[in-house]
């Protein structure tokens, strides 16, 4: 009896061990990209302004959020700003929240009315040119309604870039997802899933409202007419070289466009690691293999 109840005590044990490390591969592991204090983590670059000079303290922290602010401003003139996050990635998922607060500054353009987003397969913010409005990169445009008509967000702009949608070049500039509009100061649910230089997912309130897949230099910077000098890109010879390479890993930046705006909640969940299922670190969900980081149980 003794025997029996210790055989079945050890197959439990094991069964659960199993099912406990079966979980443990499978249990999605999200990292916060904001600490909730202070912007540590992240760079800020400015149109005019060195890196890491915060003018008019543009990007600031309060009640957990990250806020896009012009309190201090008089005047928007040329004062595009982003912030980095200091770490690359090819192959994730991103979500946040956003919203849109209060009015534009003065001086902002039109276009720029509750107009903001994120930057994904970014360049980084030291290589950007002093005087460059934005990076090379793949927009994420978030835009609030006007109460007025549709406005859709989570679309998709490409400052120096192209892509594909439905396996043909996309040569707008801007292209427009197939969300709803949410007008007023409301919290709106934001994701996107970055697979390299292969697909890409913009996700509004849950729903998949664009799709393109590879994503490379080129078109030049604002459409064809207008040039990586006119952007004022720094090393505008590289770029030009680069025309159609792949785009498939770059930096992650929220943007300032003259519109106060509100971030909280920045999650990335990295779908790039350890594929050997015998590491302690691997996880099922994985996509792309980095085996260089693969830790293994001491024998």
């Amino acid at each position: 009896m003794i025997r029996k109840l210790s055989y079945l005590l050890l197959t439990f044990a094991i069964s659960f061990a199993t099912k406990a490390q079966k979980s443990n591969k499978d249990k999605e592991e999200w990292q916060s990209l904001f600490n909730g204090r202070d912007l540590t983590g992240w760079d800020v670059k400015i149109a005019g302004h060195k890196v890491n000079d915060n003018y008019k303290n543009t990007f600031l922290v309060e009640d957990n959020m990250i806020r896009v602010n012009y309190k201090e401003y008089d005047k928007f003139t040329t004062e595009y700003g982003h912030m980095y996050y200091n770490k690359p990635y090819s192959h994730y998922k991103i979500r946040l929240q956003y919203r849109f607060t209060g009015n534009q500054v003065p001086g902002g353009a039109s276009w720029n009315v509750r107009n903001s987003g994120i930057m994904l397969h970014s360049q980084s913010a030291a290589s950007l040119g002093l005087d460059q409005d934005f990076p090379i990169s793949l927009e994420m445009q978030y835009l609030g309604g006007l109460n007025a008509g549709e406005r859709n967000t989570g679309n998709l702009c490409t400052p120096g870039t192209i892509v594909d949608i439905d396996g043909k070049l996309a040569e707008a500039h801007c292209i427009n997802s197939s969300s709803k509009t949410y007008n007023g100061d409301q919290w709106v649910d934001a994701e996107a899933i970055v697979l390299g230089d292969s697909i890409i997912y913009h996700m509004i309130g849950g729903d998949t409202v664009l799709v393109y897949t590879n994503p490379r230099i080129g078109g030049g910077y604002v459409g064809k007419t207008h040039t990586f000098k006119d952007g004022k890109v720094s090393n505008e010879a590289e770029w030009i070289k680069k025309d159609g390479t792949k785009l498939g890993s770059g930096y992650i930046a929220l943007q300032a466009e003259s519109h106060p705006i509100d971030f909280r909640n920045i999650e990335l969940l990295n779908l790039k690691g350890c594929m050997d299922p015998r590491a302690t670190n691997y996880k099922s969900y994985y996509v792309a293999a980095d085996n260089s980081t693969c830790k293994y149980k001491k024998k």
